[in-house]
């Protein structure tokens, strides 16, 4: 079985350590990517510039509140593109507002989780992310059962 590629947007350096522990610590292996901010988010995933050799990820996770371009704006751009809209994006987000949980699913995100305060609670987040997406769901791009 191929080893999935994960992108996360995350704009935050504890929260990008904090995903890359998680990973490691539930032992979900995947090739992570990181985009800092909306603008290199749509370039990898567009394989522009500096990204022109980027692989195509199985799935995002995708924080809202991003420098430069939105979350939102990120979503919205990826699911309106042919090449992309099919890759699973899961909103991970400090915001618990309905309107943002409203927005994201009618941008066709695929699942809006709120980042929780807690380390246990985050690994734990992390976990269930990983095992749904890495084994219980299909993946389009012909990642593993």
């Amino acid at each position: 079985m191929k080893q999935l590629c994960v992108l996360l947007v995350e704009d935050n350096p504890g929260d990008q350590r904090l995903v890359k522990e998680a990973l490691r610590e539930n032992d979900l292996q995947c090739e992570l990517h990181i985009a800092e901010d909306g603008v290199q988010a749509l370039q990898f995933l567009r394989r522009e510039g500096k990204y022109q050799d980027a692989p195509r990820p199985d799935l995002i996770l995708l924080d809202l509140n991003l420098p430069k371009i939105s979350g939102r704006e990120v979503l919205g751009e990826l699911k309106a593109e042919e090449g992309l809209k099919s890759i699973p994006v899961v909103v991970m987000t400090t915001s618990q507002a309905d309107e943002d949980i409203s927005k994201v699913y009618g941008l066709n995100g695929n699942c809006f989780v709120t980042k929780p305060v807690d380390l246990d609670e985050f690994l734990h987040l992390i976990d269930v992310i990983g095992t749904f997406w890495f084994s219980v769901a299909r993946l389009p791009s012909g990642g593993r059962p």
